[in-house]
Parts: structure tokens; C-alpha cells; sequence
């Protein structure tokens, strides 16, 4: 009689034995992310200039972030000038993993607050990432907000002191990346500190020659068909042929929105007007979305307001630190008013980035080159290695590095997406051009 309740002990034997495994293997597991975690804060205090850091939840689970304060110098040329605090994000991957530094241009807190953001190199390589807010843009400003410590050099040095604070403890390979101003930001890296990394990936980062290159306006009247380049220019001559029509309704919005402005609403207007054209073409809108020519005027100002929204020139931007920096040595571009003669005043036009756009303690400044001409010179003498991507139709392309490509470089790949805008990224190329770029990552980063 006893035999029979043999499988029942053994049974419950096994039922405890796993119970007992799993809790064990629970223990392993906590014990072990821990002790990384642990040896990751350990990194992080014997770091010199890492004054402040937490860990932050994010869905990827995969790595483990800190959000840091950085400890920069204002000017390096002179330490008595004193420092600031830039915040950085470390998302953890391993050590035996390469490192992707992001070379943010402006203010970071979408990475940082959202809990799905993933850049796509990391994402691509399974790297550990460092994210770096650009110096005097959210939190990383200095305060009080001395403007003269806002150059190019002081900012790769931000980078450079960040890379190689970490470089002891990630040795693995090391490549920088960033978006439009980010895109530009790793380009000048490379050439301020072409020895810090491995590999340089800029998404449509320019490279401006002047406060108004030039170059844009050319590009604009050659881009894709005449019949959408037709399509753009009689709207925007719709919008100056109703101006007086719609600036009422157009004032009342930035009333609404407590907008202001350094100019008169009506030059506000213009200025949006001949914005309408690059802003179509950077993010690569269909013209079949534009109203037609005979619809309402509210159709005509909602759409306009939608696609070029007034708080662009508002006093108060958010990314004032962008146009400071781009009247001192990052550059900007001009308009194309000519087929608008009749309906602008050129004075109120010309010059528009000082009178509209700054504080007015910048009215004279004076646009320094210097940072121009050193990365240009740069890349025609030294070559390396590099995956350069633009967008066909986005109008930065004018002004970014593409001459490289008739250069006969080995090493700088330059890849333009075919109809592709701001928004071109290596994921969306088209599936042979993708396919080389991973190919060539691979072989450059040792990732796989």
C-alpha cells in the first residue's frame, strides 16, 4: 500500500527541487545585475569631473542608464573662466561592447525623459551609448549665460574630455554620430580630434561658409521637378497675394500663443512665407498636400501656420543658443526673394538672422570662418573613416561635405538617399545602399 504513493513523493520532490532551482537561479539573476550595477556606479565615482549621477528606467533592458553631470571648463584657453555642468546619459551594454557617443547639437531631453529612445547606431551595433547634451542649450547651461564661451572649439573639447574620461574603461572600438546640428557636431569632432575615435557616422550635418551660405538658394531652384518646385513657389505667391487677407487671422494666432516678436508681425509673416519653400523641401513634404489655390482663406492659414509655425522667430525661441551660435561660426542661409520682388521689402529681409532672431547684444557681431576653413581643410588632406548620409532633396545637403565623394577618398563614404530629406537615415535607405553601410560598419567597428 505504501508503494503506491511513491510517485506522489517523488512528485513533490521534484515540484520543491524546482521551486528551490528557479529561487536560487531569481537570486543569480539580482545578484548579478547588482554587482554590474555596482561596478558600474564604481566607474562612475572614480570619473574626475562626474559630479552628479542616478540611474533612470528605460524599456530597453538590455543596458543600464545614468544620467550624469558633467563637469565642464567654460573656455578652455583660460580655467579661470570657470566651469559648468553638462548632462550626459551612459546606457550600459558591456564592456567587451564598442561605444556610440552622440553628439547631440541641441537640448537633449528627449532622450533623456523618453523610456523608448534608442539611437539607431547603438541600435545597429549593440553598442554601449553616451549621449551628450549640447553646452548652453537646457540644462546645460552655464549660468550666468556669458555668450563669449559659446565657440566650436570650447564645445569639442565638452566631447574630448568626455571620451576620454571614458575610453580607460571601454576600449572596444569608439564611433560618434548626430542629427542635422548633431550631424555637423560630429563632423567638426573628427576634425578637432581625429585620434578620440574610430568611426564618424553624421546624418545630414552641414557645413556653413557664412551667417547666409548661398548655397541653399541655388540648390532650391534645381531640386526635384519643375512641377514641384512650380507648385511650392505658387503658394507661397498665393500666401503674399492674400497677405492682406490672412495677417489679420495670422496675428490673432500668435496673440493666442502669446508670441512675440523683435519685428513687426507682418515682416514675421514675409519671412514665413519665403520659409515655407526650404521647410517643404527639408522634411520632404508631398506637394499634393498643399491646398488648392482657390480654397478659403482658412484652409490657406491653417495649412500655412501648420507647415511654418510663427514661434520659429518668436523673441523667446527655445533654440536661441542655435542662432547665437550660428551668427559666430556655425552658418546659416539666406532666401531666394527675387521672384518675390513685388511683394517684399528686401531691407527687411536681408540680414534677417541678427535683426530677428538674437538678442540685441549680437547685432554686430561678426561671423568667424576660422572653424570653417580648419574642417575644410581637414577633409581634403586626411581621410577617415567615415559613413557620410544626406538626403536628395533636403536643402542642408547644399552646404554639407558631399564634394568628398569626387575626392577619391578610401575611407569617407558619402551616401545621398535618393528623394530622401532630413529625415534620411541608414534603416531607410534603399536595401543596396543599407546593405554596404552595415557591411562596411561591421568591418570598420567589429561589432559582430
Amino acid at each position: 500500500m505504501q508503494c503506491l504513493h511513491l510517485p506522489l513523493l517523488i512528485n513533490d520532490k521534484l515540484k520543491d527541487m524546482t521551486k528551490r532551482f528557479f529561487l536560487l537561479l531569481s537570486f543569480l539573476v539580482v545578484a548579478f545585475a547588482v554587482n554590474a550595477q555596482n561596478e558600474i556606479e564604481k566607474m562612475l565615482k572614480g570619473i574626475e569631473y562626474v559630479k552628479s549621477f542616478e540611474k533612470i528606467e528605460k524599456a530597453d533592458t538590455t543596458r543600464q542608464y545614468y544620467l550624469m553631470k558633467f563637469t565642464q571648463l567654460l573656455d578652455t584657453d583660460n580655467p579661470e573662466a570657470g566651469s559648468f555642468e553638462q548632462r550626459v546619459m551612459l546606457g550600459h551594454r558591456g564592456y567587451d561592447r564598442p561605444v556610440v557617443i552622440v553628439t547631440e547639437g541641441y537640448g537633449a531631453d528627449y532622450a533623456f525623459s523618453s523610456p523608448r529612445y534608442m539611437e539607431e547606431l547603438t541600435k545597429i551595433m549593440d553598442a554601449n551609448i553616451i549621449f551628450v547634451e549640447h553646452r548652453y542649450f537646457l540644462e546645460s547651461t552655464p549660468e550666468p549665460c556669458n555668450w563669449d564661451y559659446l565657440t566650436i572649439e570650447n564645445s569639442m573639447e565638452d566631447y574630448h574630455r568626455i571620451i576620454t574620461s571614458f575610453k580607460p574603461f571601454y576600449n572596444k572600438k569608439w564611433a560618434s554620430t548626430g542629427i542635422s546640428k548633431g550631424g555637423s557636431t560630429s563632423i567638426f569632432l573628427r576634425a578637432y580630434y581625429p585620434e578620440d575615435l574610430d568611426v564618424s557616422v553624421p546624418y545630414v550635418g552641414p557645413l556653413s561658409c557664412a551667417v547666409e551660405d548661398g548655397r541653399h538658394e541655388s540648390f532650391l531652384e534645381q531640386v526635384s521637378t519643375k512641377a514641384n518646385r512650380d507648385a511650392i513657389r505658387n503658394f507661397q505667391k498665393e500666401l503674399f497675394e492674400r497677405k492682406e487677407r490672412l495677417l489679420p487671422m495670422f496675428d490673432e494666432y500668435c496673440l493666442k500663443h502669446n508670441l512675440t516678436f523683435r519685428v513687426p508681425t507682418s515682416t514675421i509673416y514675409d519671412l514665413l512665407v519665403l520659409e515655407y519653400q526650404f521647410s517643404m523641401w527639408q522634411w520632404g513634404t508631398p506637394t499634393n498636400t498643399i491646398p488648392a489655390l482657390d480654397s478659403d482663406d482658412k484652409t490657406i492659414i491653417d495649412y500655412f501656420i501648420k507647415m511654418c509655425g510663427p514661434d520659429y522667430f518668436a523673441a523667446d525661441n527655445k533654440i536661441e543658443s542655435f542662432f547665437v551660435q550660428a551668427a559666430k561660426d556655425f552658418g546659416y542661409y539666406g532666401y531666394n526673394i527675387e521672384p518675390f520682388r513685388k511683394y517684399v521689402n528686401e531691407e527687411e529681409i536681408e540680414g534677417y538672422l541678427k535683426r530677428v532672431l538674437l538678442p540685441e547684444e549680437f547685432a554686430d557681431v561678426e561671423f568667424d570662418d576660422s572653424n570653417y576653413r580648419f574642417v575644410t581643410d581637414f577633409y581634403t588632406e586626411n581621410d577617415p573613416k567615415m559613413i557620410l548620409v544626406y538626403g536628395e532633396v533636403d536643402p542642408w545637403t547644399a552646404s554639407g561635405i558631399t564634394w568628398l565623394r569626387d575626392r577619391n577618398k578610401q575611407n569617407i563614404k558619402v551616401f545621398i538617399q535618393p528623394g530622401g530629406s532630413h529625415t534620411a537615415r541608414i534603416l531607410n535607405m534603399p536595401e543596396d545602399m543599407r546593405n554596404q553601410i552595415l557591411e562596411q560598419l561591421n568591418e570598420w567597428m567589429e561589432y559582430k
